[in-house]
């Protein structure tokens, strides 16, 4: 990296680091009326709730910083806009009706409204890019990470793989309607689970053995395509301990509706833990089937 690059990227952050403060205290201010969570990891924190309106509780700070842009600065601009032009519309209806207006206006332009409709949408899109470009920049911009793993989506299953562990992998199936358990929930767990640990930058790796499939995780504010012969990246940091679900989100067959993802945060000594019985559970040599029988859900 030359000179030149290093202080771009760092007036960069600087950037960023001013304009996410505000969101981080706004964010703050927001969970601090929230009731405390309690920190185990059999809390389900990601997960679809009856009633429920707008997003999902972030439980990264990417996730975080995606809900400040959604719910403080796009919502406001649209229903501004949605509402300015509903009344344009009334207007419109109102004194240029047939009745009231017999003989119709024959101006075609209106140097000031022509200029107006063009710079203040400019103008919104520039004020918006202030707090999107930086987000974007910071999605795709994976730190050094703790920990690698790989997902690979199936028809209609998905396959994980832990390199940085010893390169288990195992194969995470819906759980039927028949063999729910107490406190499952139907479409979103898995006979096995995604387990991670918290305050860890954990990069992802997603690929697809057939078509595209889309591993879709919102508290984490993570969706990324696995396109076969390619693989996508991410990364994300959970601050929690607790279950969070997702699903593939693109339309990958008949069984689209039927590939969930379930994760498991837990502690850095409880990963550890777990490390070692799946290492011996879902041992693998490369190139080798790991020794569990897992039917695909075909």
């Amino acid at each position: 990296m030359t000179v030149l690059d290093s202080g771009r990227n760092g007036k960069l952050m600087m950037i960023q680091s001013r304009i996410w403060s505000v969101a981080a205290a706004a964010v703050g201010l927001a969970g601090s009326a929230l009731p405390a969570l309690a920190q185990d990891s059999n809390t389900v924190l990601g997960a679809p709730h009856d009633k429920g309106i707008g997003l999902q509780a972030p439980a990264t700070e990417l996730a975080e910083q995606m809900d400040f842009l959604h719910n403080v600065v796009l919502m406001p601009i649209i229903t501004v806009i949605t509402l300015f032009v509903l009344g344009l519309l009334f207007i419109v209806w109102y004194r240029f009706r047939e009745s009231k207006n017999p003989v119709p206006s024959k101006n075609t332009h209106n140097t000031l409204l022509e200029v107006g409709w063009t710079i203040i949408p400019a103008l919104i899109l520039v004020f918006i890019a202030v707090f999107s470009f930086p987000l974007l920049y910071r999605q795709l911009e994976i730190p050094t990470p703790g920990l690698t793993i790989r997902a690979i989506g199936h028809q209609w299953y998905w396959s994980y793989e832990y390199p940085d562990n010893g390169n288990f992998t195992f194969d995470a199936n819906m759980t039927e309607k028949a063999d729910l358990k107490a406190g499952q929930t139907y479409l979103l767990d898995t006979d096995n689970e995604v387990v991670l640990p918290i305050e860890t930058d954990i990069r992802i790796q997603i690929t697809a053995a057939d078509v595209i499939h889309a591993w879709t995780v919102p508290a984490f504010g993570v969706k990324h395509d696995g396109v076969p012969g390619r693989t996508n990246e991410s990364w994300f940091n959970i601050k929690r301990p607790g279950i969070y679900y997702g699903q593939c989100s693109e339309l990958c067959g008949v069984r689209h509706g039927y590939m969930p993802i379930k994760v498991r945060a837990v502690t850095k000594e409880e990963y550890q833990a777990w490390v070692t019985e799946a290492q011996q559970k879902f041992a693998k040599v490369d190139g080798a089937e790991p020794t569990q029988d897992v039917a695909a859900a075909e």
